[in-house]
């Protein structure tokens, strides 16, 4: 059979265009997708951040770290001067305690300092300041009452005797006793690398509603008025009790109102006991760059975290270091003045 010569013969270029055609088609059926294409890319990477600052991590360096954020009890009368140890904390809570004076919290997880005092002892208002994050606390103890309700909440502390500590021979008792962060933190090592929750709901400055000017704050708690002054782009203790060059200067002072209770014992001399509620809500003042803005805070239980907000909505604290007062709601012997 002879065959039709039009079947038969095709032109060249019209062979050549069929293979690219079969070509194109037999790329787009079977050839996988590239690793790389639009549809495959990955997310960006999430910058670390310190849960303690909200500032980011620099490159290659872990926000997990192998022990506990570790929260030291310092005393803060003027028989405590110099307080060692200060300048590397990452936040500081200050509480109120008998007689109307103050203690300080510090907060140490991105660095450690060597030594740090005069350490002094809990309060039960440490179980809403450190429960948060699962710090362990250094202390020089508690009274009976107190360590009955730390142990109930799980909060591990480190006592004199424990790793670290000793007495400076140059001060007196009760203002004499020291420790050594870098030892308590490797009594704590358990092999994991974890990072603990934020402490505050961080964002930028940009993120900050308008306030108004304060550009001086003074925090009263009774008999002990804590006073800052905004300068340099930060804020500076002008009472301070921390020896020079080792002061802790926030970015950010958190103004937080609290209810007070008796924490159900006297101390030694006989006067009554605080605890500050650290649960619940009430007022709270954001003091940053020269300006406050005043709203609300919530925390739903002592372990739960701090959340802030205003009329407009959720409210962030920019990263940085800050200086949390939980001073005393009116009434109860707390007031809080600012001024330009």
């Amino acid at each position: 059979m002879r065959l039709n010569p039009l079947r038969s013969v095709l032109p060249a270029s019209l062979v050549v265009l069929s293979l690219v055609l079969a070509g194109c088609g037999d790329d787009k059926a079977d050839k996988p997708e590239s690793k790389d294409s639009p549809s495959q890319s990955s997310a960006p990477d999430v910058p670390q951040t310190w849960p303690l600052t909200g500032i980011e991590a620099k490159a290659g360096e872990s926000v997990a770290q192998d022990h506990p954020v570790i929260v030291t009890k310092i005393d803060n009368s003027p028989a405590s001067s110099p307080q060692i140890g200060l300048s590397k904390a990452d936040l500081v809570v200050e509480e109120l305690v008998e007689g109307g004076i103050t203690r300080l919290a510090a907060f140490y997880y991105s660095q450690l300092p060597g030594d740090i005092g005069p350490v002094r002892s809990m309060r039960a208002s440490d179980i809403g300041i450190v429960s948060p994050v699962k710090g362990v606390i250094t202390t020089s103890g508690a009274a009976g009452v107190t360590i009955g309700r730390i142990n109930g909440a799980k909060i591990k502390f480190f006592a004199e005797g424990g790793p670290g500590f000793y007495r400076n021979s140059s001060r007196h008792a009760p203002y004499n006793l020291f420790t050594n962060l870098k030892k308590v933190a490797k009594a704590t090592e358990d092999g994991k690398d974890q990072r603990p929750a934020d402490y505050l709901p961080w964002g930028t400055a940009t993120d900050l509603p308008a306030g108004k000017p304060a550009s001086t704050v003074s925090a009263h708690f009774g008999s002990h008025t804590t006073n800052w002054k905004f300068a340099g782009g930060k804020y500076v203790n002008s009472n301070s009790n921390a020896a020079k060059g080792d002061r802790f200067q926030p970015d950010t002072v958190l103004v937080l109102r609290v209810d007070v209770v008796d924490a159900g014992y006297r101390d030694p001399a006989g006067n009554f006991v605080p605890e500050s509620k650290f649960k619940g809500g009430g007022v709270a003042q954001v003091f940053h760059n020269g300006q406050v803005v005043t709203g609300q805070w919530k925390k739903a239980k002592s372990n739960s975290a701090l959340s802030l907000s205003t009329a407009a909505g959720a409210l962030k604290i920019p990263a940085g270091k800050v200086w949390i007062e939980l001073v005393p709601v009116d009434g109860a012997g707390g007031s809080v003045a600012f001024g330009k």
